[in-house]
């Protein structure tokens, strides 16, 4: 086999041989940092295994244009860096992770989603409320947004200014690795978000950038006039088509059309420039080494860009999450990657690895179509288009799993396709509208108390905002008093997460749902 790299006649395992020997002189250098000689021997072995994975991804993404040898040197050392920066107790869950790697998949994974600010206050004081999740049996504890974001808008704190500063309303990133340390102890898993496709425009590399830098050229992609963004957008969907519309924003300090894909102050980072891909490498591996188990990696369809198509799920950006996942495994192997896309079903498995060939990617997915098919059987009190949409969806690779949940921190889309909807003898627009209008309580009969999100009177799509316990009519029934709707309401929640919990994969309970907790109307307060 050859890597169909930059010497292809040299035998893939002569070129693992002859990088080893290069760099495992400075795997066993002396010094504070060093790796001893059992960690330079397991790094060794972590970058033989990966190194196939790595070559080829590297080549399906820079290919001819750059030195894939020069590449994989200077990313390896990036890797090196960190694993011989690695503290000593997360080398140790290295071995056991390592000796145990489907740890994520066992029955006992019970996952809990919070904001730190509204679950408790502030990083120090999440640990007083450990005994509290315990009881719920929680052993993934996904803490929302809590990077340093900007200030003002920020997208719920995914327009992130620094990576490696907490945002100083919650803490530090001294108490983020104390937290950490604390629920290793309890044998609770972390997970963090980590935005990968954009940077709030006030990061240190985005000004770098728009000030000219040489050192951040070509970090993020923008336009002099608007020929190439129009072209673009000929087949560009858009994400917030009332409050951002288009996917490109002037910028005068960047003296163009800056790509934003979400909103203007999000600007998407240029994965066709390899010095991103080793920024984002060091950012993810500085933070791996914070104590974070499980990173989250967010808006991973949208990081590679190609005219004439909608910019998602390209080839190049699967090749780049293999690239991390290699990486990333040969410095902190206990660490393992989620990701955020929320794409059609035949699509999703293609970020758990599922291609031609079985290719490592991410190593737990959402099940959206799980959620959105329990509230459609819910309000339809009909099982058909839930039972017949999910044995269609291919089933993840063994190695990789689901995380199921009822609800998530923003909207729910109502993402049932029109072909599944056919296959019962539904019009999908129609019963799209029909979800819109149930759960908003405006459908004859309906107990849900829902907000919809961007509805468009035109075609009557929407999504809808709502806890869990409003959703599932509780919130009405409690104002009603009747006694006997809250217990219908009750078990139409119990049930719900039944399946939630029995489906398969990490179950994840949405901070307030265990106590069914209402709608909180206060922001309309706010403008």
């Amino acid at each position: 086999m050859t890597t169909g790299g930059a010497d292809r006649a040299v035998p893939m395992a002569t070129r693992v041989r002859r990088i080893l020997a290069e760099r495992l002189p400075e795997l066993t250098r002396q010094g504070a940092t060093a790796l001893d000689a059992h960690e330079a021997v397991a790094f060794a072995a972590r970058f033989e295994l990966g190194f196939a994975d790595l070559y080829e991804s590297l080549g399906v993404v820079y290919g001819p244009e750059h030195d894939l040898d020069g590449l994989v040197d200077t990313f390896v050392g990036i890797a090196l860096r960190a694993a011989a920066d690695r503290p000593s107790e997360l080398r140790d869950q290295d071995r056991r992770r390592e000796i145990d790697p489907g740890w994520f998949q066992r029955a006992s994974m019970i996952g809990y989603v919070a904001y730190v600010d509204r679950f408790a206050g502030r990083l120090p004081d999440v640990a007083k409320h450990l005994d509290y999740l315990a009881e719920l049996g929680v052993t993934f504890l996904h803490l929302m947004p809590l990077l340093e974001p900007r200030a003002g808008e920020n997208d719920g704190g995914y327009a992130v200014r620094d990576y490696r500063a907490v945002d100083p309303r919650l803490g530090t990133m001294t108490e983020l690795e104390e937290l950490a340390r604390e629920l290793r102890e309890r044998r609770i898993s972390l997970c963090l978000d980590v935005v990968i496709n954009h940077t709030a425009r006030e990061h240190p590399w985005a000004r770098a950038w728009a000030a000219g830098d040489p050192d951040y050229a070509e970090f993020y992609l923008s336009f002099p006039d608007r020929t190439m963004p129009d072209a673009y957008e000929a087949s560009l969907p858009e994400v917030f088509p009332e409050t951002a519309p288009g996917s490109f924003s002037w910028d005068d300090a960047a003296g163009g059309w800056v790509w934003t894909t979400f909103h203007d102050y999000q600007w998407d980072l240029n994965y066709a420039n390899p010095r991103v891909f080793a920024a984002m490498l060091d950012t993810i591996l500085y933070l791996a080494n914070r104590g974070v188990d499980v990173l989250r990696l967010d808006a991973v369809p949208f990081t590679w860009k190609r005219l004439g198509t909608d910019c998602q799920n390209q080839p190049e950006a699967h090749a780049l999450l293999q690239a991390l996942r290699a990486l990333v495994r040969m410095a902190a192997p206990a660490v393992i990657f989620q990701a955020e896309a929320i794409v059609a079903p035949d699509r999703l498995v293609g970020y758990l690895g599922a291609h031609e060939r079985y290719r490592p990617e991410c190593d737990l997915a959402y099940n959206n179509q799980l959620m959105v098919l329990l509230w459609s059987s819910l309000a339809t009190q009909d099982a058909p288009l839930m039972t017949g949409s999910l044995q269609r969806l291919p089933e993840a690779p063994p190695p990789t799993g689901w995380v199921t949940y009822l609800r998530c921190h923003a909207d729910i889309g109502w993402a049932v396709s029109d072909d599944n909807a056919a296959a019962v003898g539904w019009s999908g627009p129609a019963h799209r509208r029909f979800l819109v209008d149930f759960f908003a309580g405006r459908y004859p009969g309906s107990y849900a108390a829902g907000a919809p999100f961007q509805e468009n009177p035109v075609t009557g799509d929407a999504r809808t905002s709502g806890t869990a316990a409003a959703l599932c009519g509780i919130d009405r029934a409690r104002r009603s008093g009747d006694p006997d709707d809250l217990d219908r309401a009750i078990r139409r929640l119990l049930l719900l997460y039944s399946v939630v919990f029995s489906y398969g994969g990490i179950p994840l309970i949405y901070m307030g749902d265990e106590i069914a907790l209402p709608n909180d109307a206060g922001y309309l307060d706010d403008p």
